[in-house]
């Protein structure tokens, strides 16, 4: 029996695109997912999230769901352009009283709210008025909705993040253009980055010095990061291992910690990784409170020398990831979720240890972790065992990193029900609460109660 500790915290998550629909309604402005998702191509079969789970009009009976499989915290993102139509202006107040009820009903039922200011969904206006990401001034208009967003929810919303997955933003919607705003470049990645940490400091210091201290909160940033494990004993693989993790997440995670990028990025990125002012590393470093990781794969790392390409070296020939000089291959013998992605839960409790041994031990939140599975009803129910033993397995790792003094103090799983999956629509599964698009009806997975049952006892057997 492994047992975790008291007052570890048990939770799903969602995201406000994935899951409203609603999209223009009650004020509403466009983001670059609505645009992003109706244009020709850009996402399987065409699908979209106008409708999504329809959460905007259905969260009481989704808050019901969550009681009944035992939540005790949820996660889940505010919609800015929902805030703030065009993502600077006055605020909307639909927007505004629909998150008030949707945070209301949660404490009702128990369930503690853990809010993310930025999923991904850039208010569109700024997108073609100021260049979003890419322009220094988005920053100081995310402070400003993060000011909005505080004084309107932080009376009773107590756990903040800013951001979630900059990785995401910076390398797949402006290097590889596959998510929202589809751009593509070699340089432009590295200044989004450089403008998403900057604005993740900036909300820092709004919330730190005007809201904290009277409404006793918390609040950090979400990265997501793969685990490398070297391909073989060799030191070039090795330090390709060492290099790909830092390429990941210490480039988000290290101005943060350190006050700047890791040196490694600096030798290979060269002029096109930007420079922070000496002002704007005395704003960024120490703006967390906790470190928030969200983990789906592993993979194994060996070392390419420049200039060789070979028939496994994944994205060879592109930018962000040419900088690094690392070749990505999985063992043939790991399953494999929908998603194509292994199955290696010893690589989270690797990738714990190696947060824990360079960051000092920072209090870490799982934020997201989860697999997609074909889902097929049967009886009325959906038979999850692919699912179940997925959940074992990582949360067994989770308890191992603890033990061997990683502090981690809480798990949300992905997601908390199925929905639009970005570029992917609609049939990829992650959540455990399996949704029929085409009546919207809710049908539990078996994986809910045993989650449940983790919740309620505290515990986790095998």
């Amino acid at each position: 029996m492994k047992t975790f500790p008291d007052n570890f915290l048990w939770g799903s998550a969602t995201s406000a695109y994935q899951i409203e629909g609603a999209w223009q309604a009650d004020g509403k402005g466009l983001h670059i997912w609505d645009v992003f998702s109706h244009t020709p191509g850009r996402t399987a079969r065409g699908d979209n999230g106008d409708r999504a789970c329809d959460h905007y009009n259905r969260y009481p009976e989704d808050i019901a769901l969550m009681a009944k499989m035992g939540l005790k915290a949820y996660r889940f993102s505010i919609a800015w352009a929902r805030i703030q139509p065009d993502g600077k202006g006055a605020p909307n107040p639909a927007g505004i009283a629909f998150y008030n009820k949707l945070i209301d009903e949660l404490l009702a039922n128990g369930i503690e709210p853990w809010i993310t200011l930025h999923h991904w969904d850039l208010p569109v206006a700024l997108q073609l008025e100021d260049d979003g990401w890419l322009s220094k001034r988005t920053t100081d208009y995310f402070a400003a909705y993060a000011r909005i967003c505080f004084d309107c929810f932080g009376d009773r919303v107590k756990n903040w993040i800013t951001l979630n997955e900059s990785w995401v933003i910076a390398t797949l919607g402006f290097h590889e253009g596959i998510f929202a705003p589809g751009r593509k470049s070699d340089s432009e990645p590295y200044l989004v980055a450089h403008h998403l940490i900057l604005a993740h400091a900036k909300a820092v210091k709004v919330y730190r010095e005007e809201f904290q201290a009277a409404q006793g909160g918390q609040i950090g940033m979400t990265n997501n990061c793969d685990w490398r494990e070297p391909k073989t004993d060799s030191k070039a693989d090795q330090d390709a291992a060492q290099r790909s993790v830092e390429f990941f997440l210490a480039w988000f995670a290290d101005p943060i910690y350190f006050g700047d990028y890791p040196a490694v990025m600096r030798e290979r990125v060269g002029e096109r990784l930007p420079v922070f002012t000496a002002e704007e590393k005395v704003l960024i470093k120490g703006s967390s409170d906790f470190f928030g990781l969200n983990h789906y794969n592993t993979m194994y790392a060996s070392n390419v020398e420049p200039g060789i390409t070979v028939d496994n070296y994944v994205y060879a020939n592109a930018g962000v990831f040419k900088d690094q000089q690392v070749a990505l291959t999985a063992d043939p013998d790991w399953e494999l979720t929908d998603m194509q992605w292994p199955v290696v839960p010893w690589g989270l409790g690797k990738l714990l240890l190696w947060i824990s041994d360079r960051y000092n031990n920072p209090p870490i939140y799982i934020t997201e972790n989860g697999c997609a599975t074909p889902d097929i009803v049967k009886e009325g129910s959906v038979e999850d065992p692919r699912r179940i033993s997925f959940l074992n397995g990582y949360l067994g790792s989770v308890h191992d990193a603890i033990t061997a003094g990683a502090d981690v103090r809480g798990y949300f799983v992905w997601s908390l029900m199925d929905n639009f999956e970005w570029a992917s629509g609609y049939d990829k599964r992650f959540g455990m609460i399996h949704i029929d698009f085409e009546t919207m009806e809710r049908i539990p997975k078996s994986s809910a109660s045993w989650y449940a049952e983790v919740i309620k006892q505290n515990s986790l057997e095998g």
